[in-house]
């Protein structure tokens, strides 16, 4: 499990322009921490596939080496975000954003910020805290410890990856647990419609994480739809298809 042997191109930034109907939608696709591109990837091409004009960028720090995590400053992330959809604002009069993970905490920082300019988010086994650890013990413990084991990878179905890293870096963990923080302080903000999948089988992050964020979203217009047969990195796993299917009910039930 690493970046190591991935086809080229699949760890870089991926967008694609929609058709006549559908491509003044546009989507951004967030994957989560330590991971890539490649985990949203497939998600992307399904909704470019019907018409929409997709971007998946790759967050600062992933995609090369776990050492160039430990030198990000969140910041970092979700102004990527406000990037890409800055671009598909060019050509697109509707924005949504999906979010994998700390890509669903990182989703949820930006939905805060952005208010009406987002038409809905989609979260998937969204990252809103780690329990028992504070951004401050996870600073304490990166001055350290620079590495621990990785948590990425997490799939049920068999021979797929997501090109995470292999080790987690603690000093962006720091990073992560400050922007987190953040963010959950103001999910009440969060008021554009918003679809949840949350994985029972998952290994990665507790339920708590989907409670706190259908709990204190700030959406009148909020779902929560299980998933039974997938791990954390459900993106890629046997649930997939009913991820990407429900995803473009939600945005054609938004669409304008």
């Amino acid at each position: 499990m690493s970046v190591n042997g991935a086809p080229v191109g699949l760890l870089q930034d991926f967008q694609a322009l929609g058709d006549k109907k559908n491509g003044h939608i546009g989507v951004v696709l967030v994957h989560g921490f330590t991971g890539s591109p490649a985990a949203m990837r497939p998600w992307a091409e399904f909704l470019n596939a019907r018409g929409y004009s997709v971007r998946v960028p790759l967050l600062p720090g992933h995609g090369t080496k776990p050492a160039d995590l430990n030198q990000v400053e969140w910041p970092e992330w979700p102004a990527k975000v406000r990037a890409e959809i800055t671009e598909l604002k060019k050509t697109c009069s509707q924005i949504f954003v999906t979010g994998l993970s700390m890509g669903g905490g990182t989703t949820l920082n930006v939905a805060a910020d952005l208010g009406d300019e987002l038409s809905g988010i989609i979260l998937v086994n969204p990252m809103i805290h780690v329990r028992g650890v504070s951004p401050a013990l996870a600073f304490g413990i990166s001055r350290i410890v620079k590495f621990g084991k990785s948590v990425g990878n997490d799939i049920k179905r068999s021979g797929v990856t997501e090109y995470s890293y292999d080790k987690l870096p603690y000093r962006g963990i720091y990073q992560l647990l400050t922007m987190l923080k953040l963010t959950r302080a103001a999910l009440p903000s969060v008021k554009v419609p918003m679809q949840l999948f949350h994985s029972v089988d998952d290994h990665t992050l507790p339920v708590s994480n989907t409670e706190i964020i259908m709990r204190e979203v700030g959406s009148s217009s909020k779902s929560r739809i299980e998933l039974l047969n997938s791990f954390h990195v459900a993106t890629l796993d046997h649930d997939s298809e009913l991820i990407f299917t429900n995803s473009v009910t939600f945005i054609e039930s938004l669409s304008k």
